[in-house]
């Protein structure tokens, strides 16, 4: 049997114990705890405990997350106690009321069937004290005194009650149970079995806390003076502000507000400008430094200040060094770099011009970003760029009004600041990507803006102030022309960036990319060399674009994988040459098969030419005859307008079927089937008109079609052939792919004279005002005859 004394009580109990296991908590002896349970193991042992003197032993937990915890989850120390009170609540957990008796050792633990049971040893306390643990125990009082007094959590009745207690082990663990917070400290300080060794774990965790509980109160004392401070400052300031008032007098100089008209009066603002910020200063006088309103006048002021009113920069008026620098950034593009030369020109003679505002308008890829930024260095001026794709917002080019909390100016203002003159070459890209929705139409908002006419006094809904904008280059990007508004469309210069040829990209990839990427992968040109097979094999075999992003993206994965080549074998070879050869070795199967013209004769099918956003490309419309129910099919994923062509085209066929050799009856028992390859991909427009007529008489008259031979037009039901659009990037798309010869519409031949020289070469292009001379023109000279069928 185990004794322990309490006061002048003896309780005597067995060696073995239920166990209760605790997830966060110590329980310190002499002290009493609430304890709520959940675990029905735990239930168990209470209910085991209260069935033998209400005794149990308490053990914390190694890890709070086990739900079942063994013994190897309980620490070796616990503290034995009486269970004082229990009450079962109606959620089914329990609340019990106990009081810690005496530190105890685990022995051993013993798994019963339903919960732990653990034979222990007593931990005897030392009553009798040396002068050092005198000394001790004095120490740790007062720095439990002082401890509590900073401490706003603990009462100053706890002091009252260490000061009726006489037993040292009873003050420790008193100490213990309000100062230590975590339970890794609580146990190391249950396991201490010596009270001068625990006085002295406490008197440690005391200094610590001590020294946090002051720097909080410096702190907290700081913050409340600085509070104070500010209120006081606010209080005289606003009496100071009424007795001038009252006399009539003012004080210039009275905080900030008089640096701030300084700058007012040293930023030479226009006229409009510099009124409304000296009124916005009246008011900010007026205003406490402690109200919102304060922050936004004061930035509003900020924003007046900052604006470039007077600021830009001189224009290089050299024509030649302007012609240099556009040409060292870019190959070929010769009218937009003419039309800058020529606003240069008129700049040097007029001394002031209008900013032009132009328009690029082409396929991704072709340089139009990058030949915003060459205008800006060719001109010395600075560049800004904002992109339009997904804005949706008004406000995006206008600006929120001041009314709104976090509102700003919008794009337009902001870009200018940035800019720090008011010269500037703005670029504005993606201006077909916009959209609109409730919050308004962003296009609409840049017609102000692209405006000559209007831009000298445009206004922004935050600066409330005109801004001149009449200096500014503006340069818009587009990707495709009908997606522009056409009242935004009317006040810009639309110049059109057509594709490059396989020649331009040869140069362009000679001169400008290779370079780069070297450059970009350290590598040298002595080290890896580009033979000219090479590169048209990588233009040939792995891209297929109106631009040169995947040219450049193909260029750098060769240079990159030669780079490797040279780390994993310390330098490789002496030069790496890339040539038709070994391209694939660098990048792998080629992507694309190069479209090489069949030269079996053609018969019912023709040879059209299509424009994408991409650049231009061929189609090769098939056409075949069948019996059956009379009627027209239609596949390849056609749009409506393709649809109602081809339905014209039919049309004229059967009008005039006889000179064709074909009886009326006949499209009353067949069925002619109209099909352009590439069904996954989407087409549209009437251009592909005669191309489709072609195909289906020479599917008629089993004629066989010019093999060299493309075409492009509308048809109408009479047999006239229409003009149409995006004629450079079509002929392009034939030079491309072998054609030798083209039919166009003869509206368009006056557009010839916009098509390279380069692309026309080598292709003869033919005009044709009807269908008779484009049947003429497709069947060699003579016009097709079905033949009668063999009997």
């Amino acid at each position: 049997m185990l004794r322990i004394k309490r006061d002048d009580i003896t309780i005597e109990l067995e060696d073995k114990l239920p166990v209760l296991p605790l997830k966060d908590t110590v329980v310190f002896p002499y002290m009493i705890y609430p304890l709520l349970v959940g675990r029905e193991a735990s239930i168990r042992a209470i209910q085991e405990a209260l069935m033998h003197d209400k005794l149990i032993l308490l053990v914390a937990q190694k890890d709070a997350e086990v739900e079942n915890p063994s013994s190897r989850d309980l620490y070796r120390f616990g503290v034995v106690a009486r269970i004082l009170q229990i009450l079962r609540l109606p959620n089914g957990l329990v609340k019990i009321l106990v009081e810690g008796l005496n530190r105890a050792r685990i022995v051993r633990y013993l798994r019963g069937e339903e919960f732990l049971r653990a034979r222990f040893e007593l931990v005897p306390e030392r009553r009798r004290l040396t002068s050092e643990d005198e000394a001790a125990l004095r120490h740790a009082i007062s720095l439990f005194k002082e401890y509590v007094t900073l401490n706003r959590d603990l009462p100053e009745e706890i002091l009252m009650s260490i000061e009726t207690m006489d037993n040292p082990q009873r003050i420790a663990d008193f100490i213990a149970a309000h100062v230590a917070r975590k339970l890794e400290e609580k146990q190391r300080l249950i396991e201490t079995q010596d009270v001068r060794q625990e006085l002295l774990q406490l008197a440690e965790i005391l200094q610590t806390e001590k020294e946090i509980l002051e720097l909080e109160r410096n702190i907290d004392d700081q913050v409340r003076q600085r509070i104070q401070g500010s209120q006081r400052h606010y209080y005289l300031q606003e009496q100071l502000r009424i007795i001038k008032q009252e006399l009539g007098e003012y004080d210039e100089g009275f905080n900030d507000l008089q640096l701030l008209e300084e700058k007012i009066e040293k930023a030479n603002l226009p006229k409009e400008a510099k009124q409304k910020a000296l009124e916005e200063l009246d008011k900010l006088r007026y205003t406490p430094p402690m109200s919102p309103e304060y922050t936004v006048v004061r930035n509003y002021l900020d924003w007046l200040l900052a604006m470039p009113w007077n600021r830009r920069t001189r224009d290089n008026l050299d024509l030649k060094k302007a012609q240099r620098i556009l040409d060292e950034d870019h190959y070929g593009l010769q009218k937009p770099k003419e039309r800058i030369l020529e606003h240069l020109a008129v700049l040097t003679l007029m001394k002031k011009v209008k900013g032009p505002i132009l328009c690029f308008v082409g396929p991704p890829g072709v340089g139009k970003t990058s030949l915003g930024r060459s205008i800006a260095r060719a001109l010395n001026r600075r560049f800004v760029r904002v992109s339009l794709g997904g804005v949706r917002d008004e406000a995006e080019i206008r600006g929120h009004r001041r009314t709104y909390i976090g509102s700003m100016p919008g794009r337009i203002i902001q870009s200018l600041k940035k800019a720090g003159s008011k010269n500037p070459v703005f670029l504005l890209d993606e201006v077909d990507k916009m959209s609109m929705d409730f919050r308004g139409d962003p296009a609409a908002a840049l017609l102000e803006v692209l405006d000559p006419e209007q831009n000298k006094n445009f206004s922004d809904h935050y600066l409330e102030v005109e801004f001149d904008l009449s200096e500014v280059f503006f340069i818009t990007t587009a990707n495709v022309r009908h997606n522009i508004p056409e009242p935004l469309l009317d006040r810009m210069e639309v110049i059109e960036l057509p594709g490059y040829l396989e020649h331009d990209k040869l140069e362009i990839a000679r001169h400008f990319l290779i370079p780069r990427q070297l450059k970009e992968t350290g590598l040298s040109d002595k080290k890896v060399r580009f033979t000219d097979a090479g590169v048209l094999t990588v233009i040939r075999r792995y891209t297929r674009e109106a631009g040169v992003r995947d040219l450049e993206r193909n260029i750098s994965t060769i240079c990159r994988k030669v780079a490797k080549e040279i780390v994993l074998n310390d330098g490789g070879k002496d030069e790496f040459v890339i040539t038709a050869r070994n391209v694939a070795s660098y990048l792998g199967v080629p992507k694309y098969s190069e479209k090489v013209l069949d030269d079996r004769p053609l018969i019912g099918a023709a040879i059209g030419l299509a424009w994408t956003e991409f650049g231009g490309d061929i189609l090769e419309i098939e056409a075949t005859v069948l019996e059956g129910k009379a009627g027209l099919i239609l596949t390849g994923k056609l749009g409506d307008v393709m649809k109602e062509s081809a339905q014209a085209a039919l049309s004229y066929i059967r009008a005039n079927c006889r000179r064709l050799g074909i009886a009326p009856e006949f499209f009353e028992k067949n069925e002619i089937h109209i099909h352009i390859p590439e069904g996954a991909i989407p087409k549209d427009g009437p251009s592909a008109g005669i191309t489709m007529a072609i195909a289906v008489i020479s599917a008629l008259t089993r004629q066989p079609v010019q093999k060299d031979l493309a075409m492009t037009g509308e048809i109408t039901l009479r047999g006239n052939v229409l003009a149409v659009g995006g004629l450079t990037e079509k002929l392009l798309a034939a030079k491309r792919s072998g054609i030798k010869r083209v039919l166009i519409p003869n509206e368009n031949q006056k557009d010839l004279k916009e098509v390279p020289k380069k692309i026309l070469r080598d292709l003869e292009v033919l005009p044709v005002k009807d269908m008779e001379e484009v049947i003429l023109q497709a069947f060699g000279g003579s016009y097709p005859v079905r033949q009668a069928d063999a009997a």
